[in-house]
């Protein structure tokens, strides 16, 4: 095990194929080297390791720095592109080549393929390994000529020491024969020239590791600090796939988790600071050591993001909350709320986040104050509407009209009219709920009456209670978008 590095040593790096979405698992993977750089006072790169040409494409490599961007994690310097540097690492090849390190190999996929096949579970020995003369005019790989006796240890600071048989070791490729670099070859001569001192990944890459601390030490370089990180596994104990669920960083941002809680969720998967469950970005980053990465795999539990995710809505500002909100909508493609609807959200917001466990279940519980009239009452609210139920809201809009706004007046205005009619304040809340809302889950109809205000509350009452609505303007137009109303 490595001691622990000076600040301003540290160097990290998260290095993502821009082949697709940013899985769930790369993105903990970007926020554990996040997390350490930013602890230590050191340096987050960020490498886009674009090598397969087939693959990669320009719109997947936006949209990983889109789902950092998202996620809150910010990056020093410019992100680098692993195929720009092709010629750089064509050119360690080649000097290793000529310090014996490798060896030019001639032989040809049919024949590699035909040895595997004699020779089934054991690594490729290339009959060129010793040759001293070059074949002219022959297309060749540079091979890596590793060593065949001993072991390579892996000082790993999650896994312990790691060791491998470099008898069960083949010469990797460094460079093809059309020119190209291999990723494992790439990948090192990368992390060297960015001055990479931990490289946290995943433990499927434990593997990787062994071969490219031959690299490393053929080349006379010092090895980083590796630490293989377990995978991400859903509630069944399998490896992650999307029969569990959500797996895209950018589902999570469509489900309507806020980025703070979801920073806080994954930092939890893998690792841990005492019993704390739920902390800050500020704790996290003065909390967070490789020590505290255990070795058993973590499993993705929707129920703990949930309350993580009510948690950090709950503590929310205003304005953070209201931002959280635009990121949300813009991210499932619904419309941004019209100022009309902010202006009647924040009395209510408060209550809503108190109780609200994402961002979408927020919207639903607020949808009485982003839909303009008429209410159209659903099902089970029109149900709580019947002849009796508007005579009391006829009453009850009659004694609201005189009404202070206050909640203590508003209150004690319905419960006058609902004993006059000898019944409890909740057989007028029922009505109460379906014409201020159109719905029958809703908050407390004193704080959507409030949130409204006296004339568009007064208005909406009128319209159930089958008078004519108030003189005043009626729906400017700004409504919420049916993907508002589903929240």
């Amino acid at each position: 095990m490595s001691s622990a590095p000076t600040s301003s040593a540290v160097v990290t790096r998260f290095a993502p194929s821009p082949t697709g979405y940013l899985h769930i698992g790369g993105a903990r993977t970007a926020l554990f080297n996040w997390l350490f750089a930013r602890h230590h006072g050191g340096q987050f790169l960020l490498r886009i390791e674009d090598t397969d040409r087939a693959r990669s494409t320009p719109e997947a490599s936006e949209a990983i720095l889109d789902g950092l961007r998202w996620l809150g994690l910010d990056w020093d310097g410019a992100p680098i592109s692993q195929f720009e540097r092709a010629p750089r690492h064509a050119e360690i090849a080649q000097q290793m080549l000529a310090q014996g390190h490798a060896y030019r190999c001639y032989s040809t996929p049919e024949e590699i393929t035909a040895w595997r096949e004699a020779n089934p579970n054991r690594p490729f020995l290339s009959p060129w390994r010793d040759a001293t003369e070059p074949q002219q005019d022959r297309p060749f790989a540079i091979r890596l000529r590793a060593p065949r006796e001993g072991q390579t240890v892996i000082a790993d600071a999650v896994q312990g020491d790691v060791t491998f048989r470099n008898d069960q070791l083949d010469d990797m490729v460094l460079l093809r024969s059309d020119g190209t670099p291999t990723y494992m070859h790439a990948v090192v001569v990368d992390d060297h020239d960015m001055g990479v001192t931990h490289v946290i990944r995943g433990d499927d890459h434990l593997t990787n590791a062994a071969r490219q601390a031959q690299i490393y030490d053929a080349m006379g370089w010092p090895r980083p600090v590796f630490a293989h990180i377990p995978l991400i596994h859903g509630t069944d104990g399998k490896k992650l796939s999307k029969r569990h669920g959500a797996v895209g960083l950018h589902e999570y941002a469509v489900l309507g988790y806020p980025a703070a809680a979801m920073r806080n969720y994954l930092a939890r998967l893998g690792w841990s600071h005492g019993d704390d469950e739920l902390f800050t970005d500020a704790q996290a980053q003065e909390w967070f050591t490789l020590d505290g990465i255990g070795r058993a795999p973590a499993r993705l539990d929707f129920k703990k993001l949930e309350h993580v995710s009510g948690w950090h809505i709950a503590r929310m500002s205003e304005t953070e909350l209201l931002a959280e909100l635009d990121r949300y909508l813009d991210a499932a493609e619904h419309p941004r709320l019209t100022q009309r609807q902010i202006e009647r959200l924040r009395p209510i917001l408060p209550a809503l986040q108190a109780k609200a466990k994402t961002l979408p279940a927020l919207l639903e519980q607020a949808r009485f104050a982003l839909i303009e009239r008429p209410i159209v009452p659903d099902e089970r609210a029109a149900a709580a509407l019947d002849t009796v139920s508007r005579g009391m809201l006829i009453t009850l809009t009659a004694a609201l009209r005189t009404a202070s706004w206050s909640r203590d007046e508003l209150e004690q205005a319905a419960k006058s009219v609902a004993e006059a009619n000898g019944l409890g304040l909740g057989k007028i809340a029922s009505p109460l709920r379906a014409a201020l809302a159109g719905t029958s889950s809703t908050p407390s109809v004193f704080d959507m009456m409030l949130a409204l205000g006296r004339d568009e509350a007064l208005a909406r009452l009128q319209d159930q209670a089958g008078q004519d609505p108030l003189s005043q303007p009626a729906a400017d137009g700004a409504g919420i978008s049916e993907g508002n109303r589903n929240g």
